[in-house]
Order: C-alpha cells, then structure tokens, then sequence
C-alpha cells in the first residue's frame, strides 16, 4: 500500500557502544510519503545532539565497568538536555532508537536498560541498531549513496558490509585484531 501523503518521524537515538554516551534526536522527513517497495529516502534534520566522554585517569585505558558506570550516571541528564535542545518533548516522540552492538557489553547494556525502560514508560517502538550500520547510514545520509560497499574500520571492528535491497550484508570481518584497533593505537 503507498501512502503518498507527508509524513514525519521524529526518533531519539541513544548511543553507548565505548566510552562517548551521545543522544540524539532526529526528524525524518518523508516529503511524497512512504511507498511499499519500502525504499526510503527521507530529508534528515538534527534536533538535538549531545555527548559526554568518559575520560579514564591519565595513563589508564578504560574499563567496561568504569564505562558503564559513566553512562548510568550521565544518561539521563544528556536525554534531558536533548529534549531542551530539541524543544520538544516523549509525547513527540516516534520511536527510540539504542545501539544493540558491536560495542563494549557493558556500556552497551546499560544503555538498552534506559532504552527499554524509556519505550515502555512512554508507549513507544524500539528500534536496534547495529553500531556498524549506524555509521553507515550517516554515511548515506550525508552522501546520498544509494547501493554503497563499505570498508568499516572503527576501533574494535573491521569489516566489508555492501547495502543492496534495504539490506546490509557482511562480506567479511577480522576475527583477531582489528584494523580500526591498530589504527586507533596508531594514532595515539
């Protein structure tokens, strides 16, 4: 069935995969609808975006737990100061989006904890997203790629990911130590 007419989606995104905890809040804008072959491609705009980083002690790397404990007690605040930043409110709201993984676990669960939690206080759909995939789709936002083939080198994960049909296949992936890894060391 197409539906022709206009439509909005307005999504609160919670990311907490390493040691930044970002929320955003984005309105996806359907100007001709959406069509039943599924292909979308709306207008984005950003309502809100707001991070805070886990700095561990100088010398130190960060610890899951230490991370997920950042997370916890920051959360909150920053999904606040988003919906400030947005002026809008939960009633607006369309669906949550989490980062379900790749990612640190703990960091991670205590994100989807909130993310849950959140969907069901204010009767709304949750949404999870692949970390991968999510860089990605930001990639085609910005871009307009329509079919890309993706070389994905971030921190702990290497991959070659192609989209074709609304889907995203993975070709392959490093089992040991990832090229996003030594990169990240590299830089350093």
């Amino acid at each position: 069935m197409d539906t022709k007419a206009p439509r909005t989606i307005v999504a609160l995104g919670l990311e907490g995969s390493a040691n930044k905890l970002g929320i955003g809040i984005v309105k996806h804008v359907y100007p001709s609808g959406i069509s039943s072959d599924g292909e979308l491609s709306p207008e984005y705009v950003e309502l809100a975006n707001v991070r805070d980083t886990y700095n561990p002690p100088a010398g130190e790397g960060f610890l899951p737990r230490d991370v997920a404990v950042h997370h916890r007690s920051t959360i909150i605040t920053l999904i606040r100061q988003a919906f400030e930043e947005a002026k809008i409110g939960p009633q607006d709201l369309d669906c949550i989006c989490y980062t379900k993984g790749p990612g640190m676990g703990a960091p991670l669960q205590s994100v989807a904890l909130v993310a849950r939690t959140l969907s069901q206080i204010w009767g709304v759909p949750l949404v999870g997203v692949n970390h991968c995939v999510g860089h990605i789709e930001m990639g085609r936002a910005i871009t307009g790629a329509q079919n890309p083939v993706v070389l994905y080198v971030s921190g702990g994960n290497t991959q070659v990911i192609a989209y074709s049909q609304q889907t995203y296949r993975i070709f392959g992936e490093t089992l040991d130590i990832a090229i996003g890894n030594c990169l990240d060391r590299f830089a350093r």
